[in-house]
């Protein structure tokens, strides 16, 4: 009995320490639940998906084996529409883009050609890996606009979760040359090609987040640990760039910004749309009041059998139709995005 007692404090102590030491155990937990989570959200869609849509899939990045995009086209794409470039979420951990297949899929269906882009997770690579791949994503977009059939000058940068969070820095990145530097990211298109953002459900401020404890907690720290290498996060060189907020300027592109009334990282979204606006950012928002019911949790745009998820989907949908081009006074960009 004593051995097997020892035996058991031996493997419990083992796993223990495997948490202790390296983000891997709680990355791999924290997928196996989002990967679950994602199937199911992406199985309800199916019902929903219109016809005639051609997607073809692209590598943006012959050196990257992370860097492939699919191009959403439906049979008739409306006028004027912007082509809208999706980064999918999971917590800078998990996900890919197949996870958000059916909704781009949906959006498509609506006269937009869509680009579901997939990027490398931590802690497979390390901030600002995403935010470099998404930007060498917008410049092969640009730079083969006329064979690929997209609007290079009329761009929509869309995320959900963390994917709006890389969308929105892409964003900040591609704005402001300054932070751009600060980055180290030298931006693969001019900042009038972006004609919006469309950002659900993000964290936009990291370093506000992860001082409690509970899941809200382990969750913040450990994705943080593997998406900034170095489990003292706050302390990793580099990282406290990943918080662009005091760098966004007039140049930042129009937003739609929305969150569930449920959705633990609901306050990060208003807290963004309301800096956006003291910065003089144009922004429609979606929010819903506290006791709106059902209640929204995290990703709610995506359940389309709900009126909220509808309303998401067409408030974003008449968002997108009216945005206008921004005006190009400078020379696009048609560099090659960075290799850095």
């Amino acid at each position: 009995m004593r051995k097997v007692l020892i035996g058991l404090f031996i493997a419990v102590a083992t796993f223990a320490a495997a948490f202790l030491l390296s983000p891997w155990p709680s990355v791999l937990v924290i997928r196996a639940i989002f990967d679950s989570g994602a199937a199911e959200a992406s199985a309800k869609l199916e019902k929903h998906l219109p016809r005639s849509i051609q997607t073809e899939t692209r590598q943006y990045d012959p050196k990257d084996a992370d860097a492939f995009m699919d191009i959403h086209r439906p049979k008739r794409v409306l006028t004027g529409a912007p082509t809208v470039v999706w980064v999918h979420g999971g917590g800078f951990v998990s996900g890919r883009r197949s996870d958000l297949a059916n909704y781009t899929k949906i959006l498509a269906g609506q006269g937009f050609i869509v680009v579901n882009i997939d990027y490398t997770i931590a802690p497979g690579e390390k901030y600002p890996m995403p935010v470099r791949q998404v930007n060498r994503a917008l410049g092969y977009l640009s730079q083969n606009a006329q064979a690929l059939g997209v609007d290079r000058d009329h761009i929509v940068l869309a995320g959900d979760s963390a994917g709006a969070q890389i969308a929105a820095q892409t964003a900040a990145v591609i704005a402001d040359p300054d932070y751009a530097r600060t980055v180290g990211i030298v931006p693969s298109i001019s900042y009038q090609q972006i004609a919006g953002v469309l950002l659900f459900c993000g964290v936009y401020d990291i370093t506000k987040m992860g001082e409690g404890g509970g899941l809200i907690g382990w969750f913040v720290k450990s994705t943080s640990w593997a998406y900034s290498g170095k489990r003292d996060w706050r302390d990793a060189q580099g990282f406290e760039s990943i918080n662009f907020g005091p760098s966004i300027t007039s140049n930042y592109p129009p937003a739609f910004v929305s969150a569930g009334n449920a959705d633990p990282l609901g306050p990060q979204s208003v807290s963004f749309a309301d800096s956006l606006e003291a910065k003089g950012v144009a922004v429609d928002r979606l929010f819903f009041k506290a006791e709106y019911e059902p209640p929204l949790g995290h990703e709610y745009q995506f359940d389309l059998d709900t009126a909220a998820g509808k309303a998401a989907l067409s408030r974003s949908v008449v968002w997108l139709r009216s945005l206008p081009r921004r005006q190009l006074s400078l020379p696009v960009r048609l560099d090659q995005a960075d290799h850095e």
